[in-house]
């Protein structure tokens, strides 16, 4: 068994794990810009060490898997951005600066360290989703930079097609390196695309992910896809949804609306006792939403 598998499977006989929460709407929030089309990964270039202290901050509040700040840091988001030639070097400076943020935690249980892999195009639309060849490209392309970089898995996420998760996850297993896949929906439990959770379920299951996941959708959406989803697999399955606010066009999130903390917490007493082995927080979500999580999850270990 892959020694990063073996881990995770060693860390779950802990009991329910807790997800760091998100990236870009925090770093937005603590008033770091976040300008599309690169989302978050304009903080690598103009504010590195709040990427490394929000890391930070996730594990100091209980996250035991921690996921770099690699989501938009793809070839095709870089190059629209004009930053295509830094590629590798964003993608390497991300995974640095997640790991620093880890150890400057100083967490008393091992905590892995995912890089995230993206839609290569609109999370929110399936219609865009590129032809197999030009995902077979990309995918490979960003699995390889985050095996250059030392990812210890991949988190393939935020995916709104069963055919781009697959294809995700086919490049990971090229490239040996271990994943997960979470899935995005829309009410009535299934994929933005329209797919059931369980054809999502048949179409990922052969590529052996370590864990198949619902996130980046409102709370009570990722609750009635979480359920699909435990009836649909053995494997281990958890949520990550979304907390206050919603998306906006120009800085990517807007903090109006949405669900409060409170209400999460509320929502992932649910996933618990659902029989999540994962539970973390998407967009809108912070630390504090982390530490009232690991709270909670201590509660079903």
């Amino acid at each position: 068994m892959h020694p990063v598998r073996a881990g995770f499977a060693e860390m779950l006989k802990d009991g329910p794990l807790v997800l760091s929460g998100a990236v870009g709407t925090e770093l937005l929030r603590r008033g770091v810009p976040t300008p599309m089309p690169l989302w978050a990964t304009a903080a690598l270039l103009s504010a590195p060490d709040a990427v490394r202290q929000l890391h930070r901050d996730y594990v100091s509040a209980g996250a035991r898997i921690v996921t770099a700040n690699t989501f938009r840091a793809d070839r095709v988001t870089l190059a629209r951005g004009g930053h295509g030639m830094h590629t590798r070097d964003l993608n390497k400076l991300a995974l640095r600066l997640a790991r620093e943020g880890v150890a400057q935690a100083r967490p008393p249980r091992p905590v892995l360290v995912a890089g995230s892999v993206a839609p290569i195009q609109d999370c929110y639309r399936p219609d865009l989703v590129p032809d197999n060849g030009t995902l077979m490209i990309e995918h490979g392309i960003k699995v390889g930079h985050l095996v250059s970089a030392g990812a210890a898995f991949a988190m393939a996420e935020t995916m709104n097609t069963a055919r781009e998760a697959r294809i995700a996850l086919e490049a990971a297993a090229a490239g040996l390196l271990p994943a997960m896949v979470a899935f995005t929906c829309g009410p009535g439990g299934t994929l933005l695309s329209g797919e059931s959770i369980a054809e999502a379920v048949q179409a990922v299951e052969p590529l052996d992910p370590m864990a198949i996941l619902v996130n980046c959708c409102a709370p009570d959406v990722a609750t009635e896809a979480f359920v699909a989803l435990r009836a649909a697999t053995e494997r281990p399955t958890g949520v990550y949804a979304n907390g206050k606010g919603h998306p906006d066009d120009d800085q990517g999130w807007s903090f109006r609306g949405g669900t409060s903390r409170r209400g999460y917490v509320k929502h992932a007493r649910t996933w618990f006792a659902e029989g999540a082995a994962l539970v973390g927080g998407c967009c809108g979500t912070d630390p504090r939403t982390t530490k009232a999580l690991a709270r909670l999850a201590r509660a079903f270990a």
